[in-house]
């Protein structure tokens, strides 16, 4: 056997990603290089890739190549069981046609979400496929329409997953996030979408789009609207004076993950915070501690923090010094002896008081968004794929919604698929073997 070449892993990611794309266009390429496309493409059929080899790469495509409808079948019965119920309760079937039902509606929709296809080329494949004969203009309202039906569908397939919190508290929290999206095409924009989500109702209550460059486009906290007695969680991406101080002024709470290269932190004496020095005693794995530090900027008064830390496992802290070398290797930077310790942690700085959320319960919370953001990351790389509804605030919470939903369809068809048997589904939900003399 020839020795493994990451070179060779790397072009077979390459083809593998090419064959999703080309299939998701409905156009596939023979082994000379000919382009062929099959005249009267069935829409959604869901073909999952899973790339077995080390790094586990999992690519999502909608098929629209020769698909059968058997493949559709298997696919509903990866929804919420209520789904079709769904539909009729939210609303989102109103003005429908009799003969036309709730099947092909979502059918056409995820091929909107799904594949990323325009409004005008989703309906010209659902026309192909004999799914609806509409128009643009029609379909953006359907997709209005829709989007509490998806929302319903989002948050029945979280409740299977069981996301929650080990320890609930009376106050709704919001999720803050953003993700850089980039339509298609050569000349295609790239947009940032700002986005919040309210636990535990998983509702969208914040939607915003900004440019990718310029000022004040960058993702910030001052890009949501804050009220008083408010409760955040965010990654540390967020975690920048200004933000703290924004949220601050408008007496809101917030927990964000520490970036201690980004800040600056200060004793509540206004002696420069030593990270590292508190750090070095915390040696036993699940060991977890608590300081209080302020955060300065400008020339305002210093907002009163928490820095709230837990050490790692050993098997955690391995991993995370292999993934910073394995960074600092590919951008051939020098990596820096703070950097591998800060890695032995989990450092939060919230503003959440003190006698409701100890360190212990500011940390469970923590943990849980995290949870949550495993979901986003699938949801940021599928919202790559598509054109984002951009002059109606309705439609693109819809768009959103229906983008959550394939992430959490595709998390949940993995999930069957590596969990319970080679075929990567249940048995119950086919029909009985035939017996065949």
């Amino acid at each position: 056997m020839g020795k493994w070449n990451p070179q060779d892993r790397r072009a077979q990611d390459r083809m593998l990603r090419s064959q999703v794309r080309a299939k998701a266009s409905g156009s596939l390429r023979d082994a000379k290089g000919v382009t062929h496309t099959s005249p009267r493409q069935r829409p959604i059929s869901v073909n999952l890739f899973v790339d077995v080899l080390p790094a586990a790469c999992i690519l999502w495509a909608m098929q629209v190549h020769n698909a059968a409808n058997e493949d559709w079948e298997l696919l509903t019965t990866f929804f919420p069981a209520e789904w079709r119920q769904l539909a009729r309760t939210t609303g989102a079937l109103k003005g429908l046609r009799q003969d036309k039902g709730e099947e092909n509606y979502l059918r056409v929709l995820m091929l909107h979400f799904g594949c990323g296809l325009s409004m005008r080329e989703t309906i010209t494949r659902a026309k192909q496929a004999s799914l609806a004969e509409i128009s643009s203009v029609a379909l953006f309202k359907r997709l209005r329409k829709s989007r509490e039906w998806l929302y319903e569908l989002c948050r029945a397939l979280f409740e299977e997953r069981g996301i929650t919190p080990a320890v609930v508290t009376q106050h709704p929290l919001r999720l803050v996030d953003a993700t850089l999206i980039k339509e298609p095409g050569p000349t295609g924009a790239q947009w940032r979408i700002h986005y919040s989500l309210c636990w535990p109702a998983l509702r969208c209550d914040y939607f915003k789009l900004s440019p990718v460059e310029g000022e004040g486009t960058g993702e910030s906290l001052r890009q949501f609207p804050i009220g008083a007695g408010e409760y955040l969680l965010a990654d540390r991406g967020y975690c920048h004076a200004s933000g703290i101080h924004y949220v601050a002024e408008r007496k809101g709470y917030l927990t964000v993950r520490l970036n201690p290269d980004g800040i600056t932190l200060q004793t509540r004496a206004g002696e420069p915070f030593k990270l590292l020095q508190k750090l070095r005693p915390i040696q036993r794995s699940g060991q977890m501690v608590s300081w209080d530090a302020r955060v300065p900027f400008e020339q305002q008064l210093p907002v009163p923090v928490r820095i709230c830390a837990i050490r790692k496992s050993q098997i955690a802290i391995a991993l995370a010094h292999k993934q910073l070398r394995r960074k600092a290797s590919k951008q051939g930077s020098v990596l820096q002896p703070a950097t591998l310790i800060y890695a032995e942690y989990v450092m939060v700085l919230t503003t959440f008081p003190e006698k409701e959320f100890p360190a212990v319960l500011v940390l469970e919370w923590y943990r849980f968004r995290w949870q949550i953001e495993l979901v986003f990351k699938r949801f940021k790389q599928i919202a790559q794929l598509g054109h984002l509804p951009k002059q109606d605030e309705a439609s693109a919470k819809a768009w959103l919604y229906g983008k959550l939903f394939v992430a959490l369809l595709t998390e949940k068809v993995l999930a069957q698929a590596r969990a319970l048997s080679p075929w990567g589904y249940c048995l119950s939900a086919q029909e009985p073997a035939q017996s065949k003399a």
